[in-house]
């Protein structure tokens, strides 16, 4: 597991590069310097004016890459928790996603409408990477005790720790 926890946690830092990249592209008006995909016209050496767009797909590509590789990783443990395995699942479909509306964006010129949906999956993608850090720590889990029994002698209210962090309010009012 030690594998998958730097792997997750340099998959999550990737993304939070590429998320900020992405918005740099975005609000400076270079979506489209490169206006083919997946390429730019000067093929894989980019010329100067597609610079920045052209870093954002290279770093696209390697962040998909890392995402595809920490969910087969996560699959293939056998002490990754279920949820995890589901949130690894989900990240990997983001990222097809994520490479589909990317191409949408660039061939539709920047339409509004798929480039906040391509932000919005890009939340996804993250939250989802952040679960499986989460997960690969230790810090999140079905079995993660959460609760401890707390009594309240004043009001009688007794709160009663459950399996899976369920929590269950039991009026004591009777000691």
């Amino acid at each position: 597991m030690a594998l998958l926890k730097t792997l997750s946690i340099v998959t999550l830092f990737a993304l939070f590069v590429l998320i900020s990249i992405g918005g740099y592209v975005s609000a400076s008006g270079v979506g489209l310097t490169c206006p083919e995909w997946p390429l730019c016209p000067a093929g894989l050496v980019p010329m100067n004016e597609f610079l920045i767009e052209y870093f954002h797909r290279s770093i696209a590509a390697t962040t998909g890459l890392l995402v595809i590789i920490t969910m087969a990783f996560t699959l293939k443990s056998k002490t990754a928790p279920r949820g995890m395995k589901i949130a690894s699942i989900i990240a990997g479909s983001a990222v097809v996603g994520q490479i589909t509306l990317g191409a949408l964006v660039i061939v539709e010129r920047l339409h509004a409408i798929l480039v906040t949906a391509h932000l919005g999956l890009g939340l996804v993608l993250f939250a989802m990477v952040l679960m499986i850090v989460l997960y690969s720590y230790g810090l999140l889990s079905p079995s993660h005790k959460r609760l401890s029994a707390i009594r309240d002698k004043g009001s009688g209210v007794v709160i009663e720790e459950e399996e899976h962090a369920n929590v269950k309010i039991v009026n004591d009012s009777n000691s």
